[in-house]
């Protein structure tokens, strides 16, 4: 089993954020060896020759943001002379002190005090904000500059890191992707966040090849181009010209397609976002589709497509919206009206409340009415169900399946969201429902609830539970409801772990209970909370929808 060792307070080492760095170079020594770049494998070996202090100097560098740091403001007790921990990254060309920079990037390294000293004589009023000065310096100043040529009175040394590049590569290559940060080793070392330790097996890595690394940095700047409002054609032309073998980087690059759709759409931009939906393989996009091809007048197109879509509908989702789709586009074509089905009957809670604090939610005001002393309400939204079901299917959630987990700060696998997900975990899944039939589960929740206390999971929600709650769940629920509701998530688990009823009240003397959806004044049901209202009562689940009035004050 791969995982890094645990000391008793990792913190207490001074150099506990240079124990975290090396320690990441030894797993990508070990499990990327035959991915690694000769650039990133040059850099291991000479990295872990230098002294201590400057091993640790530049790994300060690299966890702080950007790229530039004045010397005089690096302060760190454990490195002592930082100038002199300098010395070796300089001669390796890891850090440039003579590196040219812009006016607008030594403006932002600037106090206002040293840019009047320094820039004075281009400021027309050194009294003003110091953003005002900037447009008159930029027009003035084309050029770029060393920091020495910049402010020379000042008598100061920038550092500037010239491998950024070459750490966030291998960062990619350690968490698989660019939005966590070395920030996780210290939450983890702080107790802060606590990780499941799953075994990583041979396959467990996210980017097989060196291809797959370049492709994913690629995708990951052409995200940041599409964000930052480069024209879209050419975002959408360099991504497409992208060859991927990777399952998981084809996914991403869909995922990325599908937000540009999105954005096309938005704009009324229906070409691009036609031709982008039919090529995107990511849930979502034939449904997409055909809205757009509504919206554009191709009622016949749309017809078709939604027609085909009905034999065969990749979500509950879609389905729902197929449902009122077809009966449009039919009547559009000049068929006959569809009458649409009847909405079900509901039991129906209509209060009248006055509103003593305006910034509580309409929830809690319904929690604190409705509840008593032999009927507690609880606020839990998508939580409980959720919680459940992630504690009782623990195992399958975190099987060490190939392409499931590729370090040790995962909340989840990297597959959760997959189509395939369910599937591949099929027999894990069966075992851990079968404990539904017999009884088991009750032990089984309450366990692993105590043994996996404030564990990350993509469902187990540890800032909701309490010893109450689960008790009265677990007391209340009938095994046949959860099993109902586990196998509903498996269905979809993007779109079922969200629009559960806000409230549940558990009556424990009956061994019984309530979901209760709350709508305030003006709020109207969602499609995701109809799908679950209408599969609670396919199944004889008590739910009731609260429709909520503010009562005038003094009336």
């Amino acid at each position: 089993m791969a995982h890094f060792p645990v000391t008793a307070n990792p913190l207490d080492d001074p150099f506990y954020y240079l124990n975290n760095f090396m320690q990441v170079l030894d797993w990508l020594q070990h499990r990327y060896a035959d991915v690694l770049s000769v650039e990133e494998q040059r850099f291991i070996d000479a990295f872990n020759g230098l002294p201590r202090e400057s091993r640790a100097l530049l790994v300060r560098m690299v966890m702080r943001k950007g790229i530039h740091f004045r010397c005089s403001k690096l302060h760190y007790v454990e490195i002592g002379d930082i100038a002199s921990a300098a010395e070796p990254l300089v001669a390796l060309g890891w850090v440039d002190e003579q590196l040219p920079l812009s006016v607008e990037e030594v403006f932002e390294l600037l106090l206002k005090a040293e840019i009047v000293e320094c820039l004075g004589s281009a400021i027309e009023q050194p009294k003003g904000k110091k953003l005002d000065w900037l447009p008159a310096l930029i027009e003035q100043f084309p050029e770029s500059r060393s920091f020495a040529q910049w402010c020379p009175s000042l008598n100061e040394r920038l550092f500037s890191l010239t491998i950024m590049g070459l750490c966030d590569r291998l960062r990619l290559m350690f968490f698989g992707n660019l939005y966590q940060d070395w920030s996780e080793f210290v939450l983890a070392d702080l107790g802060i966040f606590t990780y499941e330790k799953v075994e990583f097996c041979a396959d467990s890595r996210g980017l097989r090849s060196r291809e797959d690394v370049d492709a994913c940095m690629f995708l990951h700047q052409y995200q940041q181009h599409f964000e930052a409002g480069v024209a879209v054609v050419e975002v959408v032309e360099q991504i497409n010209g992208l060859t991927l073998s990777n399952p998981w980087l084809q996914r991403r690059r869909d995922k990325l397609l599908f937000q540009i759709a999105q954005h096309c759409e938005r704009m009324a931009d229906f070409s691009m976002a036609l031709a982008l939906y039919r090529q995107c393989a990511y849930p979502g996009s034939r449904q997409r589709l055909i809205r757009v091809l509504e919206r554009c007048g191709e009622y016949e197109l749309a017809l078709a497509l939604a027609t085909q879509a009905e034999q065969s509908p990749q979500s509950a989702a879609e389905q729902q919206q197929l449902l009122r789709m077809l009966p449009r586009l039919r009547r559009k074509l000049g068929g006959p009206p569809v009458k649409r089905p009847s909405a079900r009957e509901m039991v129906r809670l209509e209060l009248q409340l006055p509103r003593t604090d305006p910034e509580m939610s309409v929830e809690f005001y319904v929690q604190g009415h409705l509840a008593q002393a032999s009927a507690p309400v609880h606020y839990v939204e998508n939580s409980l169900i959720n919680s459940l079901f992630g504690l009782l299917c623990w195992p399958a959630i975190f099987a060490p399946l190939p392409g499931a987990f590729f370090h040790p700060f995962q909340r989840g696998p990297v597959d959760l969201l997959n189509e395939d997900f369910h599937e591949r975990r099929a027999d894990l899944f069966k075992a851990c429902l079968a404990e539904l039939d017999d009884g088991r589960y009750l032990s089984t929740i309450r366990r692993r609830y105590s043994e996996k206390w404030g564990v990350q999971s993509p469902f187990v929600f540890w800032n909701v539970l309490s010893d109450e709650l689960l008790e009265l769940a677990l007391d209340c629920l009938p095994a046949e409801h959860l099993k109902h509701w586990f196998n509903r998530l498996l269905l979809d688990i993007k779109a079922n772990r969200a629009g559960m009823p806000d409230l549940i009240q558990f009556w424990p003397e009956q061994k019984t209970y309530r979901m209760i959806e709350v709508k305030g004044p003006g709020d109207r049901l969602q499609d995701n909370q109809l799908r679950w209202l209408e599969f609670c009562h396919e199944h004889c689940m008590p739910i009731a929808v609260c429709y909520v009035q503010w009562a005038e004050q003094g009336a």
